[in-house]
């Protein structure tokens, strides 16, 4: 006889289950409650090198309000149900939509996809969870606002509040998106309403406008954690720009990372550059539009001759720095005479405009994510091998060529051992560089599902004993990675939770956080 759900939650009997799914009904109507397996498919869609099994949901619940969200959490609380919200669920190589444990209840914030106010003079929104970039664009170039977003690379379908929540980045000058948010709503482990900074005021009209409120800020606590559900999440917009000059800077050699590196933080620093820029790899680059099979088909790592060949064909570089420069025309017509000067003096890179590039495919791809639009195309990258393998690993390095030196070098030692390719980019804050790396595999080959497991563990732990944190974590590390921050962290975060949900029924062991 068939099992009448996918999974049970931790502790919860079906009998109790049964209940629990009776009263979501109740609340929701029978077209938002899905415990049928062909309907949970979506939400155990992962591409990390862990079996699907280990984060199957029991079911999944689409509410549409914050009334309906306060609804769920009474249910959850009364039958100590576990849920895990998503916004758009598409953080692929982090967890997708795919809860972080066995049988918790999938909480889908799609159905919540309002934009309540865009202010093109104050230059803010506010949205719900589910709106998507590609949703804020088209509301925005359809009313001609002269307003741009910053959105991270694969963004059509991603949404502004996960992405921010879970401190995502992009590539304009607004790209660190946590910082320029202001403002939530939050619906509580206890069903209360929060909203912080300005917005606890009633009748309040700075709610987007001032980030502080009074008394401790408490926005950070809801980021990368368990402690709330937000349903809404205040945005600052970059103002349109009277120009816009993107430009890319080639090196031809890996070891260029170290002039490449040292020749952007002066610039970054003294806002020169505004923007969050990325120094791209070939294998990134040529990656997202070729097949391994194409430059390699023997067994381990790509060879660096092969990587070469690519360079050569695709007419790349081994880095390729993308930068832009925003303001009026004479603004950016004295940085770009110092920006040419520092390459000049560096005796590294060329420096190319969209002028000299053309109709460059790749070139306009990165322009435009430095102006805000967005398409799919990096998602190419999944084809390098295929299978549907993907995890990303993460750490942050101080912005000096020696450290992105010394990462590049121990990565490619790491992923040699195990056969995998160095797919990654630099993105580089103002002191900061977050290290993307990107570990492709086949998904349906079981030994290379494993390599990247071992591999992945082994990026992780390595990099921690050198001094080399991840920033964000996908839902198979995340007690690993929590474990590397150590247990006085794990132990403020862990009160923090028994405070604020003693039932531990939203997200449990997100980010490592248990009751």
């Amino acid at each position: 006889m068939a099992a009448k759900y996918v999974a049970l939650p931790n502790g919860v009997s079906e009998r109790e289950f049964d209940a629990a799914i009776a009263e979501f009904r109740a609340a929701l109507g029978d077209d938002n409650v899905f415990v049928e397996q062909d309907r949970l498919v979506s939400y155990n869609k992962i591409m990390l090198p862990v079996p699907d099994a280990e984060h199957a949901p029991s079911a999944a619940i689409s509410p549409n309000s914050v009334e309906q969200v306060q609804a769920c959490v009474a249910i959850c609380n009364k039958y100590r149900v576990p849920v895990w919200p998503i916004s758009t669920g598409k953080n692929l190589g982090y967890g997708s939509a795919a809860p972080g444990n066995r049988g918790q209840v999938v909480m889908d914030l799609r159905r919540m996809n309002r934009i309540l106010e865009v202010d093109a003079d104050l230059c803010t929104a506010l949205v719900e969870p589910g709106v998507t970039y590609q949703q804020l664009y088209d509301y925005i170039h359809e009313r001609k606002l002269p307003l741009w977003l910053s959105c991270p690379a694969p963004s059509a379908i991603a949404g502004p509040v996960g992405n921010t929540i879970d401190r995502g980045v992009g590539y304009t000058p607004y790209g660190e998106h946590f910082l320029f948010s202001c403002g939530m709503e939050v619906v509580l482990p206890n069903g209360e309403v929060l909203r912080t900074g300005m917005g606890s005021l009633p009748n309040s009209n700075t709610w987007q406008v001032f980030k502080w409120g009074f008394g401790p800020y408490l926005d950070g606590i809801f980021t990368q954690s368990n402690y709330g559900i937000v349903t809404k999440l205040g945005l600052w917009l970059m103002p349109a720009p009277p120009a816009f000059k993107p430009f890319v800077i080639r090196y031809a050699e890996e070891a260029d990372i170290v002039a490449a590196v040292e020749t952007l933080r002066p610039l970054r620093m003294a806002n020169i550059i505004p923007n969050a820029v990325v120094i791209s790899h070939a294998l990134w680059e040529g990656g997202a539009v070729a097949k391994r099979s194409d430059y390699y088909k023997g067994p381990g790592s790509i060879p660096d001759e092969a990587v070469q060949r690519m360079v050569h064909d695709r007419n790349i570089g081994m880095w390729n720095l993308y930068a832009g420069l925003y303001g009026s025309p004479e603004q950016i017509e004295v940085n770009w005479k110092i920006i040419q000067g520092a390459v000049k003096a560096s005796g590294k890179g060329e420096i190319l405009t969209a002028e000299q590039l053309g109709h460059d495919h790749v070139f306009k791809y990165r322009a435009d994510l430095m102006q805000g639009k967005m398409n799919l195309s990096e998602f190419g990258l999944y084809n390098w091998r295929g299978g549907g393998g993907s995890a990303w690993f993460a750490p942050v390095s101080q912005a000096r060529g020696g450290e992105a030196q010394k990462q590049l070098a121990l990565a490619k030692t790491i992923l040699g051992r195990h056969g995998l390719d160095y797919v990654a980019e630099f993105i580089v804050g103002w002191r900061d560089m977050h290290h993307v790396i990107d570990l492709l595999f086949d998904r349906t080959d079981a030994a290379q599902t494993e390599a990247a497991k071992v591999c992945f563990q082994e990026l992780l732990h390595e990099f921690a004993a050198q001094g080399y944190g991840v920033y964000r974590a996908n839902t198979a590390v995340q007690e690993d990675v929590a474990n590397l921050y150590g247990s006085v962290k794990r132990d403020v975060n862990q009160k923090i939770k028994r405070a604020l949900d003693p039932n531990g029924i939203i997200a449990p062991g997100k980010s490592g956080i248990w009751v």
